[in-house]
């Protein structure tokens, strides 16, 4: 038996299949991943995500310290204002991806469950010499994720502020409608590439809440999700999942994740490695794949044709870090790794797939993106 969030019995009560994730015992499904996936395209998915590691740096030197840590700006943070950021090694490794929160004079780390004791050891190692605390509050608080086109009016009606005009990275206290002595930290961000909100609270308020928004949203078809759910939208978004697209051995050029690092004007663990590393190294890419066939983490990528004559040393040109079957596009997608002369959109590859190869292309990413109206465009 691993952890378990406040909503661990709703879940085995509700028929989830549980599984161990970053060590916490969590539902992968309920229904089925598609059920799961679709009603949050096109309603609303409720997500635990309690999981989730929460911290809270304080003190006089607590911007510094972070901004220390983190490859992205932290100083600069507005009040309110939510932004994503890694940690590095000192090889320029990621050891994580984070969302960093200003919430009044402290700031808020979000960070992978699996990721969550290493990282408090890793902070502590640094911390020497700056006025800050670092205080986990995981275990003390829950976390859900409210996530579709229907989001932001579901919620709406159990807290008193107005979460339509909170903007997008964004963050604010607000009051149950119910308890309003009883505040939840409301964000504007998730990780499904819908519109929608993480929130913070008590584990009683989160899980009374939690039942509140699935009966109002029964009848629009507002489901519970699980982490099935959560990877096949993910991966549909584009969005890099830590230990697949993000490793310690995988920095954040290669990751395309350039626009999260502050390298210019700002000096952080890793910087040094991240500015001294070769340009040929093998770079994030999406695929999509011909067929119904799933392309899995490893499975290898080769150029073009036939492997016997794919190139003079007959090796893989890349392999695949997630792939999946996408409900909403109706099409197998990937992203793998490749060599960069591979890189650009339209490029033909084959995905080893059990011993057949299978023709794929490269297209840009994300797979998916909403429509304003909430729609794939």
């Amino acid at each position: 038996m691993g952890l378990s969030t406040a909503l661990f019995d709703w879940h085995k009560q509700a028929g989830a299949r549980i599984v161990d994730f970053g060590g916490w015992d969590m539902p992968v499904l309920y229904s089925s991943i598609v059920d799961e996936h679709n009603a949050t395209r096109q309603g609303a998915g409720l997500f635990d995500v309690s999981h989730m590691g929460r911290l809270w740096f304080e003190g006089p030197q607590a911007t510094a310290l972070l901004d220390h840590l983190l490859t992205n700006h932290v100083e600069t943070l507005d009040e309110g204002q939510v932004r994503y950021s890694l940690v590095l090694n000192h090889d320029a490794g990621i050891k994580d991806d984070v969302l960093v929160y200003r919430i009044e004079d402290k700031h808020l780390l979000v960070v992978n469950a699996s990721n969550r004791m290493k990282l408090l050891a890793w902070f502590d190692s640094l911390r020497a010499g700056f006025d800050a605390t670092i205080r986990d509050d995981t275990p003390l608080t829950s976390m859900i994720a409210v996530q579709g086109p229907k989001a932001i009016s579901l919620v709406q009606n159990e807290l008193t502020g107005s979460v339509d005009a909170l903007g997008y990275y964004r963050a604010v206290w607000m009051a149950l409608a119910s308890e309003p002595a009883t505040r939840l930290l409301v964000s504007r961000t998730g990780y499904t590439g819908e519109d929608g909100v993480e929130l913070i609270g008590p584990h009683q308020a989160i899980t009374q809440l939690w039942g509140r928004l699935l009966d109002a949203g029964r009848q629009d078809g507002v489901k519970p999700a699980g982490l099935g759910a959560r990877d096949t939208l993910r991966l549909e978004a584009g969005m890099p999942l830590y230990g697949h697209e993000l490793t310690e051995e995988i920095d954040p050029l290669r990751a395309g994740l350039s626009w999260a690092v502050a390298s210019k004007d700002k000096d952080f663990v890793g910087k040094p490695a991240l500015i001294g590393l070769p340009a040929d190294r093998p770079v994030r890419v999406g695929l999509t794949l011909e067929g119904k066939r799933i392309a899995r983490e490893g499975f290898a990528v080769w150029p073009a044709g036939s492997r016997a004559d794919a190139n003079e040393e007959n090796i893989p040109i890349g392999n695949i870090t997630s792939g999946t079957y996408s409900p909403t596009l109706e099409q197998a997608i990937a992203m793998a790794y490749v060599d960069p002369s591979c890189k650009s959109v339209g490029t033909r590859l084959a995905v080893d797939v059990r011993g057949s190869a299978v023709s794929a292309t490269v297209v840009k990413l994300p797979f998916y993106k909403r429509s304003r109206a909430g729609g794939s465009s």
